[in-house]
């Protein structure tokens, strides 16, 4: 299938997408929804998309990923349109960035949705830690493909950065010099960077402790890319963060105290969306970001009922949840744009039980967030001990402790001690048990 759309806008790069998929395979998405996403991802790295081609094949070509013929028509396309560059829907391997690289010609930039993935993050990296978490990943992704258009591209780019600089999509991050240099080079480019990472994931662990210690509920945001993650934690904690109608507008984790109605507090952390065919590059480099849905207590899967393929983004937020290792905590499934959407899709039979509950809410307009912040905590009640303690007058340094992190009733001060109610998570309880004194 061919479809063309040309645009007057001559400040961005004009863009070709291809995509294959093997005869008798079930993808997540099928082929031209595959692709309809792909050009989603180009507009919201600056591209307009002014061709696209697909082909149904037995097998991926081992040189050429899809078959000489279509390599010929895209060429005819590149040559009809102006295209500057061709994005392949899946990652392509070195040998196929080096056979396409000699089809297409010197002039053409050849990316894979991987590296298209990367330069968006790069674009949206705000803080020191996502600015090196991409850095990582592109050099990782670039390493095995080191070629002649690296360097030809690198010299095109003057340099970009981190934030974007200069030289068109795909061009982002590692400035002229450091594209061409030689392996060694990157290798040590890349020890270095993690060992960055790694004093940045050290620092974060410390603030996790603190927060543990406190014992204030964490609930991440998990969802795929645009399902509105943002606008809920704006609309959850009314705070300004940054909301755009984009793919992975957010990048860098952020965390907000948010109270419940009982007036008991918890955070909510917002975090990157998922999306399918996510490099694995990019889940490894930014494992200090997910490091905040593996401490949650709750997770909050966020989808755009209103979206075509809401069901397949959740099986893919699910796949790559697994493939973290996420903790057995609670899920709870948010319909989102229900503004949009009229009523949320039904979930499959072997879906419906793996969540703990189910809530609707449009968070651009504010409705339904009521009966998701009581289903939240009821969640967080599962679990925890309504219990009387008492201390005697020589651990008062306990009764400290309990103030920072529980919920501290009825006080009593006697001759021997001091004798409260609390409720106690499950960890507190077991900590405390010896001093327990009765269920009130």
């Amino acid at each position: 299938m061919n479809d063309y759309r040309f645009d007057d806008n001559e400040n961005r790069e004009k863009a070709i997408l291809v995509g294959a998929a093997i005869k008798g395979s079930h993808p997540l998405l099928g082929l031209d929804d595959s692709l309809d996403e792909l050009a989603l991802l180009a507009d919201t790295a600056g591209m307009v998309v002014c061709g696209r081609a697909s082909q149904q094949v037995a097998r991926i070509d081992p040189a050429t990923w899809i078959g000489s013929g279509k390599v010929d028509e895209v060429g005819s396309l590149i040559d009809e349109t102006g295209a500057q560059v061709v994005v392949f829907d899946d990652e392509l391997s070195p040998r196929h960035q080096r056979e396409l690289e000699k089809r297409f010609g010197e002039d053409v930039k050849l990316l894979d949705r991987s590296a298209l993935i990367l330069d968006i993050f790069a674009q949206h990296a705000s803080t020191r830690e996502g600015a090196l978490q991409v850095e990582l990943a592109q050099y990782e992704y670039r390493l095995p493909r080191l070629t002649r258009q690296w360097t030809h591209l690198a010299r095109q780019a003057g340099g970009g950065t981190a934030r974007g600089g200069a030289g068109g999509v795909g061009l982002r991050g590692p400035g002229e010099t450091q594209l061409e240099v030689d392996r060694r080079e990157i290798g040590r480019k890349i020890k270095k960077l993690k060992q960055d990472l790694a004093l940045v994931r050290a620092h974060r662990s410390r603030y996790r402790s603190r927060r543990t210690s406190s014992n204030i509920p964490v609930v991440a945001l998990v969802g795929y890319t645009n399902a509105g993650k943002s606008t809920l934690f704006r609309a959850l904690t009314e705070s300004q963060v940054y909301v755009a109608d984009q793919l992975f507008a957010t990048l860098d984790p952020t965390t907000r105290k948010t109270p419940l109605p009982s007036g008991r507090e918890f955070l909510l952390t917002d975090t990157v969306g998922f999306i399918q065919k996510l490099p694995t590059t990019l889940v490894e480099a930014f494992q200090a970001t997910l490091e905040e849905v593996l401490e949650a207590d709750i997770a909050l899967h966020v989808v755009d009922a209103s979206h075509a393929n809401a069901l397949q983004h959740i099986e893919a937020v699910e796949d790559t949840l697994a493939a973290i290792d996420m903790p057995e905590v609670p899920h709870l499934l948010v319909w989102n744009k229900l503004d949009l959407a009229g009523v949320a899709p039904d979930l499959p039979p072997q879906s419906e039980g793996q969540y703990a509950g189910v809530a609707s809410v449009s968070a651009l307009r504010g409705s339904g967030l009521d009966p998701l912040l009581a289903m939240i905590e009821s969640l967080l009640a599962q679990g925890e001990h309504k219990v009387r303690l008492h201390f005697p007058w020589e651990r008062g340094d306990l009764v400290s402790d309990l103030y920072e992190s529980a919920t501290v009733g009825q006080v009593e001060h006697t001759a021997e001690g001091v004798s409260l109610t609390a409720t106690l998570s499950a960890s507190l309880y077991d900590r405390y048990r010896e001093y327990l004194v009765a269920t009130p």
